[in-house]
C-alpha cells in the first residue's frame, strides 16, 4: 500500500465522493406519480409531480445553452417556451463519467429540482444544496440527498442544481479570452449563483420564502458553499450557510490557475494565441485530458512553498480572480460581505474510515504505535514525535489505529472547520455553530475488523433525513455506511432537524437536544450530533493546541 499523505487524501477526494454519490440505494429518476402539479415560472410553465405528499420538479432549466461559442463563458439567455414543459425527469449532470440511474452527462448541464410540500404560495425556508464530489463530479439528483423527507416532515422547500464540473466549469482563461471570458475560473460557481437567482425570482410559486434562504453543502459541497459565502453575484441571494466536512478556507490563486491553463494547453499540444482552439475540441475528449491533471481539493493547506502548492493544487477549481471570487473564503478573515449571515460548520469524527474503504487500505488497521510514527514521519517530520505524544496523553486507551483515524480525520476536515468558526467569531457579526457529527456505523472497513464509525459523507443521508423506517412498514434495509442499528434513525432525526430549524430560523435547534449555544473563544462549544447529542465545550483542546504549535491551524 502506498503512503497516504494528507495532500494524497485530498486529491483524492473528488473522485472518492464521486464514488460514494450514487450508492446501491440511489433513487430512481423515474419516481411513481400519485398526480400531476402544474406552476407558473418566470421562464414557462411546467409540469411536476406529487408522490406521497411531495411535490417533486426535476430537470428545471435555470440557464441557457453553455456548449458551443458559450463553452466558458457565461450561459446563452434562458429561452421561454410555450405550453406545458415536463419536470419529471432529472436534467443531465454534467460531463463526468456516466452516473448510476440518472441521465448521461451533457455538456448543457444547468438544471435544478425542487421538493416541496405544496405550491401554495406559503413561506417555508428554502435549503439550496450544493452536492459533492470535489469540483469534478456529482450532481444534484445523487443518491442519499433526495430532499422529499426533509420536505414531508419538516416543511421546508429543498432546492439542488447541477452546474459545470472540471475543466469546463473552471479553466481560467481570463488572461488569455478578454472581455468574454471574464470570470472564467469560476464558471461552476456563477452557474450556482445563477440557481440562486432563479430561486429569488421563482421559489415563491413553489411555497417557498426568497427572503430566507439556507445555502448547505458537503464535502466539495462545502467548498461550493465557502465560496458562494464570499461571492458578490451570490450575496443578494441566501441569508445563512452551513459548510459540512469541507471547509473552504482557501482556493486556487489566479498564478497557479495561468499555470494550469498552460499545462493544458501543452499538453493538447496549442499554443497560447491558438487558445480557442479548446472550444472545438469534443467535451468528453477534455475530459480525459482532465484525468491527467491533478484534482483541487475542497480546501488547500496554508503553505508559503508556492512550488509546492502549484505541484500539489494545479488542477480545476474555483479561481481567486480578484472578482467573482475577490479573496480566499476564509483567509486571512471571515468575509464582510457575509458578516451578518448565521453560519454552521463543522465534521464527521472518523472522515478517514471513508478513505480507507475507498482506497482499500486495510493497513492502518494493523498499525503499532512503532510503525503508527513511521507512517506519519514523511508528512509531518520532525513534529510526529509531539503530534503522536499528544494524542496518547489525549486518549490514553486508543490503540494505534484509532490515533492513526483521529489524526487524519481532523487534519482532513477538522482544522479548516475550526479556523473557519474562530475567524467568524472574530468578525463580530452573526453567530456561528460548530459541531461534529459522531453517530457510530457498526460496518467494519473490508478488509479489517475496523468499524466505520462516522465516515467522510456518512452525514448525508442523515441531515437529509432518509435514515428513517419505510412508510410502507416493510423492514428497513441495511444503510449503505450508517448499518443496520435502529438508533440511526433518531441520529438522522436529530441532524435534519437542527438544520432545518436553522434554515428557519438562523439558530439550530431540535427537540430532545439540548441548547445549542453559539461558538465563542472562550468556552468554544462543539455540538456533537448522535443518538444523544451533547454540547462538549473546549473539544480536542490539546490536540488544537499542538496543530497550532506546529503551524497546521
Amino acid at each position: 500500500m502506498e503512503k497516504l499523505h494528507r495532500r494524497d487524501f485530498l486529491a483524492q477526494l473528488s473522485l472518492a465522493t464521486v464514488a460514494v454519490s450514487v450508492p446501491k440505494h440511489a433513487f430512481s429518476f423515474h419516481s411513481k406519480a400519485d398526480a400531476f402539479v402544474e406552476v407558473e415560472t418566470t421562464y414557462g410553465r411546467i409540469k411536476g409531480m406529487q408522490n406521497e405528499g411531495v411535490n417533486l420538479f426535476k430537470g428545471i432549466p435555470y440557464g441557457g445553452r453553455i456548449s458551443g461559442d458559450r463553452r466558458f463563458r457565461r450561459p446563452a439567455p434562458l429561452e421561454p417556451w410555450t405550453g406545458v414543459r415536463d419536470a419529471l425527469q432529472f436534467g443531465a449532470p454534467a460531463i463526468q463519467p456516466p452516473r448510476r440511474n440518472e441521465p448521461a452527462p451533457s455538456e448543457d448541464c444547468l438544471f435544478l429540482n425542487v421538493w416541496t410540500p405544496a405550491n401554495d404560495n406559503k413561506k417555508r425556508p428554502v435549503m439550496f444544496y450544493s452536492h459533492g464530489g470535489g469540483f469534478v463530479g456529482g450532481s444534484g439528483a445523487a443518491g442519499g440527498q433526495d430532499g422529499s423527507n426533509l420536505a414531508r416532515n419538516f416543511d421546508v422547500v429543498v432546492v439542488e442544481t447541477n452546474h459545470r464540473l472540471g475543466l469546463l466549469g473552471f479553466l481560467y482563461l481570463d488572461e488569455l479570452g478578454g472581455a468574454d471570458y471574464a470570470g472564467s475560473g469560476n464558471m461552476g460557481m456563477l452557474d450556482i449563483a445563477a440557481g440562486l437567482k432563479w430561486v429569488y425570482d421563482n421559489i415563491a410559486q413553489f411555497g417557498g420564502d426568497p427572503n430566507n434562504v439556507m445555502i448547505w453543502g458537503e464535502s466539495g459541497g462545502g467548498a461550493k458553499t465557502s465560496c458562494l459565502y464570499a461571492m458578490p453575484e451570490a450575496a443578494p441571494y441566501f441569508n445563512k450557510a452551513s459548510i459540512e466536512s469541507g471547509p473552504g478556507v482557501r482556493m486556487t490563486t489566479k498564478e497557479i490557475a495561468a499555470e494550469t491553463t498552460a499545462m493544458l494547453l501543452k499538453e493538447l499540444n496549442i499554443a497560447p494565441k491558438d487558445w480557442r482552439k479548446l472550444l472545438d475540441i469534443p467535451a468528453a475528449d477534455l475530459l480525459a485530458m482532465q484525468a491527467k491533471l491533478p484534482f483541487v481539493p475542497p480546501f488547500i493547506e496554508k503553505n508559503k512553498n508556492l512550488g509546492m502548492m502549484r505541484r500539489n493544487y494545479g488542477g480545476f477549481g474555483p479561481v481567486v480572480d480578484g472578482v467573482v471570487l475577490p479573496h480566499h473564503p476564509f483567509d486571512p478573515t471571515a468575509p464582510a460581505i457575509s458578516r451578518n449571515k448565521p453560519l454552521l460548520v463543522g465534521w464527521n469524527e472518523d472522515e478517514y474510515a471513508f478513505f480507507a474503504w475507498e482506497r482499500k487500505d486495510t493497513e492502518f488497521a494493523k498499525l503499532d504505535f512503532d510503525s503508527l510514527s513511521k507512517k506519519l514521519e514523511p508528512q509531518y517530520g520532525e513534529d510526529t514525535a509531539k503530534i503522536v505524544d499528544t494524542y496518547r496523553k489525549a486518549n490514553p486507551d486508543a490503540t494505534a489505529p484509532q490515533i492513526f483515524m483521529a489524526i487524519s480525520s481532523i487534519t482532513m476536515m477538522g482544522l479548516g472547520s475550526v479556523d473557519i468558526a474562530e475567524k467568524k467569531v472574530k468578525q463580530g457579526g452573526a453567530p456561528v455553530y460548530l459541531y461534529n457529527f459522531g453517530y457510530k456505523s457498526e460496518k467494519k472497513i473490508p478488509g479489517t475488523d475496523y468499524p466505520m464509525g462516522t465516515p467522510h459523507a456518512m452525514d448525508i443521508s442523515f441531515k437529509f433525513n432518509n435514515e428513517i423506517p419505510p412508510r410502507d412498514g416493510s423492514a428497513p434495509k441495511e444503510s449503505f455506511f450508517g448499518g443496520n442499528r435502529p438508533e440511526r434513525f433518531t441520529a438522522s432525526r436529530h441532524f435534519a432537524e437542527l438544520w432545518t430549524t436553522f434554515a428557519r430560523t438562523g439558530k439550530p435547534a431540535a427537540k430532545d437536544v439540548p441548547k445549542w449555544p453559539a461558538y465563542n473563544l472562550k468556552t468554544r462549544p462543539t455540538m456533537r450530533i448522535d443518538t444523544t447529542c451533547e454540547v462538549i465545550d473546549d473539544r480536542f483542546s490539546h490536540e488544537l493546541a499542538v496543530w497550532r504549535a506546529v503551524g497546521k491551524l
